[in-house]
């Protein structure tokens, strides 16, 4: 029985000791990748391939839907220009009966 423990023993200690080399070799492998691109190289390239996805992907949308952007941008034009077409579209002139009173 103490043969076979021991047996055990040796084989576990062995799988601990490969397992820790890997750990080792990844731990030494991604120390140097880092060492060879920081780590604010590594967010500027991941937010500027995520901003082309986008665009690529609103490009293809727009690209499918003309009809429906151009009823947004119109509505978005239209939305922006409220007050001066309001403006044009009523008489603000002021008469006899619809000037404003003074209270004090």
């Amino acid at each position: 029985m103490t043969d076979q423990l021991e047996r055990n023993f040796r084989e576990d200690r062995r799988v601990r000791d490969a397992a820790r080399a890997l750990v080792d070799a990844d731990l030494a492998n991604l120390r140097a990748n880092y060492a060879a691109r920081g780590l604010s190289d590594r967010i500027k390239h991941h937010l500027t391939e995520g901003a082309a996805d986008v665009l690529d992907e609103a490009v293809a949308v727009t690209e499918d839907n003309k009809g429906a952007v151009a009823a947004l941008v119109a509505a978005i034009v239209l939305w922006f220009a409220r007050h001066p077409i309001i403006d044009l579209l009523t008489d603000d002139t002021p008469t006899p009966e619809r000037e404003p009173t003074q209270s004090r």
